[in-house]
């Protein structure tokens, strides 16, 4: 297992024996021990020595509850679904200077929980017939009460990549990105395709490249809002490029040695690289050995 990742190794159990029993639900909800997290919005609230903020649960918020996991001790973490006409504005990246404040499992929790109030937040009524939904499974899915459709939380993957020709990688940059930022190229899988179709796909649309020998290499959650990021290996043999500037400003192909000195902030490097919590700066460190 290619870890630390950002946003995982959390340790609690996710208990879905527990979610899916209503009496067994109800007795984690009544445990005295029971912890709930503290969320400003979508972010999390800093505790005093940094960390996550846990609270008891309130038993004068009425906002339903859901089931984050159950810890070794057997003590069970929540968080409260958003109140009704709270804005939640899931991309938000104020919260990104908070992060390193947190510990590896603290930032799997967070992200997951994160995840979970956004997609509450965006479900609060039935795709099929409109009808307002409900919560069950202990949080982790909707029903609604007119049709009985269930609609659970969603997952949408990202291919996330660097092409190789001979010794260099390819990075690129979007317009909103930090001057001086590049990064490995990244999309959306489509339906009806592969992850090696959409790594193939991605670089040709936006990069203008054919690659071929796509490889896995490791995947990571990123709660922005709720995305799997699947990062790969791609070989081409020709470095030209024709990039779409509607999704790429620019791109440049780098060795070893100028990714390595980006990796550790040198003065002069040709690029900043991605920062420690994101899978792309995995992808470069890997490659870079």
């Amino acid at each position: 297992m290619p870890l630390p990742l950002g946003f995982t190794g959390a340790t609690l159990d996710r208990a879905d024996q527990v979610r899916v029993d209503a009496a067994a639900f109800a007795g984690v909800v009544a445990d005295p021990r029971a912890l709930c997290l503290a969320l400003d919005g979508i972010d999390f609230v800093p505790g005093e020595g940094g960390g996550l903020r846990w609270e008891p649960l309130d038993p004068a918020d009425a906002r339903p509850v859901m089931l984050l996991g159950i810890d070794a001790a057997g003590v069970p973490y929540f968080v409260r679904e958003p109140a009704a006409g709270q804005r939640i504005d899931a991309r938000s990246r104020t919260v990104m200077r908070l992060l390193p404040l947190l510990s590896q499992e603290e930032a799997a929790l967070y992200g997951g929980a994160r995840s979970l109030v956004d997609w509450h937040a965006r479900h609060r009524f039935c795709a099929v017939c409109g009808a307002g939904t409900e919560l069950f499974r202990g949080g982790w899915g909707r029903k609604c009460g007119a049709c009985g459709s269930e609609h659970f939380p969603r997952v949408d993957p990202v291919v996330i990549m660097l092409a190789e020709c001979g010794d260099r990688v390819l990075v690129g940059r979007q317009p909103g990105f930090p001057p001086g930022f590049f990064s490995a190229l990244a999309g959306f899988v489509e339906p009806g395709e592969s992850l090696e179709e959409a790594v193939a796909r991605e670089l040709f649309e936006e990069a203008g490249i054919r690659v071929s020998d796509v490889t896995y290499v490791a995947s990571q959650p990123w709660p922005f809002p709720s995305s799997l990021m699947v990062g790969a290996r791609a070989v081409t043999k020709d470095p030209a490029l024709t990039l779409d500037t509607t999704e790429i400003e620019a791109a440049m192909w780098v060795d070893r040695a100028e990714v390595r000195a980006a990796l550790a902030g040198e003065m002069g490097a040709s690029f900043m690289a991605p920062p420690p919590l994101a899978i792309a700066r995995y992808l470069l460190e890997d490659w870079a050995g």
